[in-house]
């Protein structure tokens, strides 16, 4: 049994205890746990001022070599698209210094932007499924070549773009064709309009630049699986009919992972033969990447470009051969309006 002598001794233990800490951390002790703590601080304060320089010294590396890229565009860049006329379609809303830089590299390269177009929500609104069908319907008489037998709506809407952007009139290359404004015309009128175009399109294109959305829609764990591959098979099909459709078609994506439109294309080996990738168009690599890669795709190469696994880090150098726009005569042209210029 416990008795009150048991507790008496129990508190002067703990009192002479702490009594005891108490002398020694304020004798002899002092000073040693003093110089501990400290050396230990004084140590940390190295290491981040260590860390802190290392990673200055990283960030100007790395300035250093973004401004080295920039410079070299113009050199890397010259000659690469003489006189090709490339249209810019954006699969939904781009930063507009992204849009604006690739521009400018597109002028490097000796190339003329001829239009602007923008996917609008009515491109891939689930709500909008019976309108875009009747569209479609009204738009496939004037498709040539007729889009394969078993073609969905998403193909033939993103057929009748891509005919609106490059068809030339043949007896006038200089000029859309009749069918071409009218298709485009179709597709950006009306009460739900498919596109928007920033400017009237006058000059037919003839390659084609798919720029990805900067910001990833649906990606979230809460999102919609389906309509995320939905809208997904959207934007490929309009890539898709751009290769088809054009002397030859890039997508301009941004950063791998997270939606990455370029990881759906490089996860299907029939996808990854057939068109053409760059990512990282949001930073100046690739960007100086995307008029090159366009080139080695008229050529007739395919490849892919970046620095994720499957890519490769720049595009080959290639020579295009020079644009011939001869007008086809009377009887040459006859029955061949609609036709890529």
């Amino acid at each position: 049994m416990i008795d009150f002598r048991y507790h008496i001794v129990s508190l002067i233990s703990v009192f002479l205890a702490l009594a005891v800490g108490i002398a020694l951390g304020a004798g002899p002790l002092k000073e040693t746990i003093g110089d501990t703590l400290t050396g230990q601080v004084q140590q940390l304060r190295a290491e981040k001022d260590e860390l802190r320089s290392q990673l200055d010294s990283a960030s100007d590396d790395l300035g250093h070599a973004v401004t080295y890229i920039d410079a070299a565009g113009p050199r890397l860049l010259e000659g690469s698209l003489t006189d090709r006329r490339v249209a810019v379609v954006a699969l939904g809303e781009v930063d507009e210094s992204v849009r604006t830089a690739v521009d400018e590299r597109f002028a490097q390269a000796g190339a003329t932007v001829t239009a602007h177009v923008t996917l609008n929500d009515a491109w891939t609104d689930t709500g909008l499924d019976s309108f875009r069908q009747a569209l479609g319907g009204q738009l496939v008489q004037y498709l040539s070549p007729a889009p394969a037998d078993g073609a969905g709506v998403q193909e033939e809407l993103a057929a009748a773009l891509v005919q609106g952007l490059v068809a030339a009139d043949p007896a006038a290359p200089d000029t859309l064709a009749s069918d071409s404004a009218f298709l485009l015309e179709l597709l950006s009128g009306g009460d739900y309009p498919l596109v928007t175009l920033q400017d009237p399109v006058e000059v037919p294109a003839d390659a084609i630049v798919v720029l990805a959305p900067s910001e990833r829609s649906g990606t979230s764990a809460s999102a919609d699986t389906d309509e995320v591959e939905q809208t997904q098979a959207a934007w490929l099909a309009v890539l898709t009919a751009a290769q088809e459709r054009s002397e030859g078609a890039v997508l301009a994506d941004g950063p791998r992972g997270d939606g990455s439109l370029t990881d759906v294309i490089l996860g299907d080996d029939q996808l990854a033969g057939a068109l053409t990738t760059v990512s990282d168009t949001q930073v100046v690599t690739g960007q100086v990447s995307t008029p090159l890669a366009l080139a080695v795709r008229i050529s007739g190469e395919n490849g892919h470009y970046g620095f994720g696994d499957g890519e490769t880090p720049l595009p080959d150098a290639v020579a295009l051969p020079p644009v011939d726009r001869t007008p086809a005569s009377a009887d040459a042209g006859a029955g061949t309006e609609g036709t890529q210029g």
